[in-house]
């Protein structure tokens, strides 16, 4: 069978479809380039997979790293007292760290309200609340007041404390230490958030402290910290995280400077170059989840049970991961991930130059990354190739852009995510599958027609075939069409043979009726066109032209899968001179195993012939056609049928009317 015809799209259907296409690639660049949410959310799932990829479940070992944190856990709390703890004794934990000769120093822990365990604010409590005075004598100087002490004590150390900045106040009033670090951006490459206030230390801390770093986190809208703010402006001033203050301290390192880079802006920091976005924000590379470094508790060190050489030379974090102190964070590998160890992570991330990039010019290359793909998904469109090939190539495609961006990560640590062109591929792969689809159904339609219109034009060919056989058949076939349609539209209605009288097959027995006299091109002229009556042997000859009409039609259906017309013509062919008696022919078919089209064309072809003027006989009138029917009811006919077609005789009385071979119809 001869396949679908292709539809060549117009000029001007191609040009709207390219518009469609330009325009949602624009839309989809566009949103890349300005970080819309639901992108957004998509370059966040990249980037998880890229580091869970990259990640490993194994510990690190004192040798990986040289960062030792000193955990105020739950042990500690438990052993020592709940917190907070007199400073007394954070002091004596951090002198007995920095004797260990630790390369650097910082406690992860704010001290903004003056510690109430102090001896000195126990004593004036008492007189304010009680009026009681108590004499203290013997106190070893300093002593009184811990705050004093534990300056005092931090003092002695390269301890890098903590501070928290506010962005809607301006918080509570106080000292806070400026940075002795000095940050500079003198080709104004970054736009940092602007502090509005900071909390710091109380002063007997703050003052004693050698330098300080911010605390602030930055959470995603998930919920997760993928990055922090490395750089923060307070004043004048540009302030480092805690991490980064850590960092220069371990290094040496007092004057910094951001640069620009191929990749977007950068500290540099002696020899290494800290990858910042303009914001001032790092994005932290996780390698493993919490409690990967070397840990030390810090009841352990208060009880002299470790070994200097845990801490010598190291970079030490103090800090809690104890649950009651809150300072937990959900990360891509871990939903409890301590607060001090994401300070951790970002000092190794530096110290190994594996800190995450993300490219000022990123947006830019998603939106071209966009741009092409839309020109090939376009191209794909235009070239108008089979499904299967078309999703191959969409797939092809997807998987190249994050096959790249996979490898600028793994190599570069540069994470531009593919989310933005993928996202193009599948609406577009969408769109030009719909029109396809359209396209093609329009096709399989207009074939259709056509196969219809050429089946229709065969079916009358052979009906003409037999028309120049028997010209005394005139209108007999376009009447004969309609008597059988009418009929079963009537059984349909009330209710008679429904499972069977669908629409298709109302209109299948139409199309299939012409073909009932198909078998007449075997019958010789002598007997087809002989005036007068057939001899017993001559109507023997003529009885065969029902056996060949079937077995014509049978061979011509046989190759040609769901013709159902002709499977119908071939029915009514063979069976529509059977008598519901059993005496017809040519197989004596009797009752319902004559099939129900059959028995309907019995009585259409019959009324037909008697109505109708023939080289044998003159033509009868309606009522004695309509008399010699009832009384064939149930000899020659379907009694059911025979009822049906006398409660249309209205109807049939009309076709015949339409339909008739000479102007005036016959009284």
């Amino acid at each position: 069978m001869e396949s679908p015809p292709k539809i060549e799209l117009s000029r001007r259907i191609r040009t709207i479809w390219a518009g469609t296409i330009l325009m949602i690639t624009l839309i989809i660049a566009l949103a890349a380039s300005s970080e819309n949410g639901f992108l957004q959310s998509l370059d966040h799932f990249f980037y998880d997979r890229y580091m869970r990829m990259g990640a490993s479940s194994a510990l690190r070992s004192n040798d990986e790293n040289q960062i030792t944190i000193v955990d105020i856990d739950e042990p500690s709390l438990a052993a020592v007292g709940q917190w907070p703890w007199p400073r007394y004794r954070l002091a004596r934990l951090i002198r007995l760290i920095h004797q260990s000769e630790p390369r650097a120093m910082a406690l992860d822990i704010l001290f903004p309200e003056p510690d109430q365990t102090s001896l000195q604010n126990i004593i004036q409590r008492l007189e304010t609340d009680l009026n009681v005075h108590l004499p203290v004598t013997d106190m070893p100087r300093g002593m009184e007041n811990n705050d004093i002490f534990f300056g005092s004590v931090l003092a002695e150390t390269p301890m890098v404390g903590a501070r928290f900045f506010h962005f809607n106040h301006t918080g509570k009033g106080g000292v806070c230490k400026q940075t002795t670090v000095e940050i500079t951006d003198p080709d104004n490459l970054l736009s940092l958030h602007q502090a509005t206030g900071a909390l710091c230390n109380t002063p007997a801390i703050e003052t004693r402290l050698k330098n300080t770093g911010f605390i602030n986190s930055q959470y995603d809208l998930d919920g997760l910290l993928r990055r922090i703010p490395l750089l923060i402006r307070y004043g004048s001033q540009i302030f480092p995280h805690l991490s980064l203050a850590l960092f220069l301290e371990a290094q040496g390192i007092s004057t910094t400077r951001v640069i620009q880079t191929r990749t977007g802006p950068c500290i540099a920091a002696g020899t290494c170059q800290i990858p910042v976005t303009r914001e001032g924000y790092a994005a932290i590379r996780f390698t493993r989840p919490g409690f990967s470094f070397s840990y030390l508790s810090a009841v352990d060190i208060l009880n002299r049970q470790f070994e200097k050489s845990d801490l010598r030379d190291r970079i030490v974090l103090v800090g809690s991961s104890a649950m009651g102190l809150n300072d937990i964070h959900q990360t891509v590998l871990d939903p409890h991930f301590p607060g001090v160890e994401i300070s951790a992570v970002v000092v190794d991330n530096i110290l190994k130059n594996n800190l995450i990039i993300l490219p000022a010019w990123a947006g830019v290359l998603k939106g071209v990354a966009c741009m092409l793909t839309g020109l090939f998904m376009g191209g794909l469109f235009y070239r108008f190739i089979g499904p299967g090939m078309l999703f191959s190539a969409s797939l092809a495609w997807a998987a190249g852009l994050t096959g790249a961006s996979l490898i600028a990560y793994r190599e570069a640590s540069v994470f531009i995510s593919p989310a933005a062109p993928i996202v193009t591929v599948l609406i577009l792969f969408s769109l030009i599958s719909l029109c396809r689809f359209a396209m093609e159904k329009r096709a399989a339609f207009t074939w259709y027609r056509q196969l219809s219109s050429a089946q229709q034009l065969t079916m009358e060919a052979m009906v003409s075939m037999v028309e120049t056989r028997d010209p005394e058949t005139g209108e007999h076939i376009v009447r004969t069409q309609h008597y059988a349609r009418a009929i079963a539209e009537h059984l349909r209605d009330t209710g008679f043979f429904k499972e069977i009288l669908t629409e298709k097959f109302i209109k299948n027995l139409f199309l299939s009726v012409p073909l009932h006299d198909i078998g007449k091109v075997g019958t010789p002229d002598r007997i087809l066109l002989k005036p007068g009556r057939l001899t017993q042997e001559e109507f023997e000859i003529m009885k065969l032209h029902a056996k060949h009409g079937r077995t014509i039609i049978t061979r011509a259906a046989k190759d040609h899968q769901g013709s159902n017309f002709l499977a119908l013509g071939s029915q009514i062919a063979g069976t529509h001179h059977e008598k519901w008696n059993g005496k017809g022919y040519p197989s004596g078919l009797a009752g319902t195993q004559i099939p129900l089209a059959g028995r309907i064309m019995a009585i259409a072809d019959v009324y037909d012939a008697l109505i109708s003027e023939r080289c044998y006989k003159p033509p009868f009138s309606h009522d004695k056609a309509m008399a010699i029917i009832l009384e064939e009811k149930g000899n020659s006919f379907d009694p059911v049928i025979v009822d049906a077609f006398c409660q249309i005789e209205d109807k049939i009385l009309e076709i015949a009317r339409a339909f008739q071979d000479t102007e005036e119809y016959p009284a």
